[in-house]
């Protein structure tokens, strides 16, 4: 089996849990390919014997990977989306990280983590993906993200025309610091801080949800994810930020978007015992009430 292997970086305090991923690995006979530049950050911190092999970039992971795994928190795992493309390799998240929402597995629970994925006694939650087409090159050859799009005014300067369409058909003008198109996914993270609302993982929606909008009749909705949204911006600035997931490019108010369903989608593994509605309320506090 072959795994490759997935981080930002590596914390002081976390190099003896790395220790025991590789040992671990080792003891499995598992062979792992490491991403470069984090191996390149921990291989004289940590012992290792025996040669190890590492990837720079997507172009280098092939069939042979049976899986990666992503050693962080959400956002390093968001960053896989990016590497493994449309290859279907799964992705293990284990949270190095503080919330650990998608990246739900903690380190405490990584020889069990290790046992599933030896006899595949996991289940791989297919997420859907959103991406996005426009008039100038934007994001690279990674045009889509796992959690949101997203349009935002720039910096301090003021709320922005956010003209919006269904299919062609007009929608709403969103008057607001700036607009975002969720995923499922993507419905617990940024979209939820804005008061939007949680939909199950195969719910085949997309959520529009303005960020500090100047109505008080404006709310969220939810729309089925079939729909190509469109927009068009308007600002006394020059300038607009356009995101995709943690990743962002400046746009003119003359560039032209759309967002629609990626044709792929992402693999997520998770243990048998672990699903949406325990994550909520372990991750979220969904429903807790301290009199109950």
């Amino acid at each position: 089996m072959k795994i490759a292997i997935y981080s930002r970086g590596i914390e002081n305090n976390q190099v003896a849990d790395l220790g025991l991923l590789i040992n671990e690995l080792k003891k499995l006979k598992v062979e792992p390919v490491f991403f470069q530049d984090f191996f390149n950050k921990f291989y004289s911190a940590i012992n290792l014997s025996g040669n190890y092999s590492t990837f720079n970039s997507s172009d280098e992971l092939d069939s042979s990977i049976d899986c990666m795994i992503s050693l962080g928190g959400d956002g390093t795992l968001l960053d896989t989306v990016t590497l493994v493309k449309e290859s279907g390799i799964p992705v293990l998240g284990i949270n190095y990280g503080r919330l650990g929402f998608l990246a739900n597995i903690g380190k405490e629970d990584l020889q069990i983590a290790m046992d599933a994925l030896i006899n595949r006694k996991y289940v791989l939650d297919k997420r859907t993906l959103i991406h996005l087409d426009a008039n100038m090159k934007l994001f690279g050859d990674c045009p889509y993200a796992l959690n949101e799009f997203s349009i935002h005014k720039q910096d301090t300067s003021p709320m922005i025309k956010i003209h919006t369409y269904l299919n062609g058909e007009f929608l709403n003008t969103y008057w607001a610091d700036g607009l975002i198109v969720a995923t499922p996914t993507g419905s617990t993270g940024y979209s939820l801080s804005c008061n939007g609302p949680v939909v199950f993982p195969d719910s085949a929606s997309f959520v529009i949800t303005p960020v500090a909008p100047h109505n008080l009749n404006i709310r969220p909705i939810v729309v089925p994810d079939n729909n190509i949204i469109s927009f068009e911006l308007e600002g006394r600035t020059e300038g607009f930020i356009c995101t995709m997931d943690s990743r962002r490019e400046i746009v003119n108010k003359e560039v032209q978007l759309a967002v629609k369903k990626e044709t792929f989608g992402i693999n997520l593994i998770r243990l048998n015992e672990n699903n949406f509605l325990q994550t909520l309320r372990n991750k979220l506090s969904w429903g807790f009430d301290k009199r109950n």
